[in-house]
């Protein structure tokens, strides 16, 4: 599979995951899993940004030499978008934990989040041909599958979470708090990324 074929299949997987990961979020008020819908939307605009970079760097008529690093800026967009991203709901879920955490359902965001566990490692997989490549176009690429292996992990959190909450028919405060842990993982992430692409834009 190409470069380009691996970003639209993992671009599918993810708008795939969206709705149905904010509808089940909502409804089952867990933070946890909205915050999964919401972060696949926003790797969906990271991809999108890194297959256009891809576009940009490849040769055209009035262009045949492409634009050089074109794909270190999809990458870089990638990360802060990323970790923006992760502030954002990492400040939602220490809301919900100081002012008390209302009732979550563990049933649906258990199976939901274990599906998009799932689903995200098969991306991850499928991205890995890209990750060892040492040619810069590789960086947007690898940045995209830093960001679905956090998901997976994410994910997989969050059905823990959900399986406590389920089992135990309460401890609804595992939700925001798990969603927490693993955004703090994920930020961390995209920080180390973007170290990664200072010394290259001096």
């Amino acid at each position: 599979m190409t470069r380009a074929g691996r970003l639209y299949f993992v671009l599918f997987l993810n708008l795939s995951l969206v709705v149905a990961l904010v509808a089940v979020g909502i409804t089952a008020h867990s933070v946890g899993v909205w915050a999964e819908g919401v972060d696949y939307l926003a790797d969906a605009a990271g991809i999108g940004v890194a297959l256009m970079a891809l576009r940009l760097e490849g040769p055209t008529r009035r262009r045949p030499a492409g634009r050089p690093g074109a794909t270190r800026y999809a990458a870089l967009l990638n990360a802060s978008w990323l970790l923006v991203l992760s502030l954002l709901v990492a400040a939602d879920s220490a809301l919900r934990l100081a002012s008390g955490t209302g009732r979550v359902h563990g049933l649906p965001v258990m199976v939901s989040s274990a599906v998009a566990a799932v689903v995200m490692v098969v991306g991850t997989v499928v991205l890995g041909g890209d990750v060892d490549d040492g040619d810069d176009a590789s960086l947007s690429v690898r940045a995209v599958a830093l960001d679905t292996a956090g998901d997976a992990a994410a994910a997989g959190g969050v059905a823990i979470a959900g399986a406590v909450i389920f089992a135990s028919g309460g401890l609804f405060w595992l939700d925001p708090a798990v969603a927490l842990t693993v955004l703090v993982v994920v930020a961390g992430q995209a920080l180390r990324l973007l170290r990664r692409l200072r010394p290259s834009a001096t």
